[in-house]
């Protein structure tokens, strides 16, 4: 179980009531977490998207420094080895005991 800790906080009135109306009484502790996570999640979103710092680094992404022409015809040639790799063994399965 995660560490919980108990924080008192004052709502208004109406609001209890409103929350109490969407996911009543017994749920109004989950109700609050999942809402103030969102609300952090959005507010770092806004944060990051407002700072100048890049959000594509190219440390992060080593596979792209030849190009990202490169990249991609190393994942397509990848991709063929393995799609020829798959037909052969599925011809031999066909027919066990002749090679090619």
């Amino acid at each position: 179980m995660k560490t919980v800790r108990r924080a008192h906080i004052l709502l208004p009135q109406e609001l209890v009531g409103e929350i109490d109306a969407i996911v009543g009484p017994r749920k109004r502790s989950a109700f609050l977490v999942e809402t103030a996570r969102a609300e952090i999640r959005r507010r770092r979103l806004l944060q990051f998207l407002e700072s100048a710092e890049p959000a594509w680094k190219d440390k992060d992404h080593p596979e792209l420094a030849k190009g990202s022409v490169a990249w991609v015809r190393k994942l397509r040639q990848e991709g063929q080895t393995r799609s020829t790799r798959m037909e052969q063994a599925a011809r031999q399965n066909a027919h066990p005991g002749k090679k090619k």
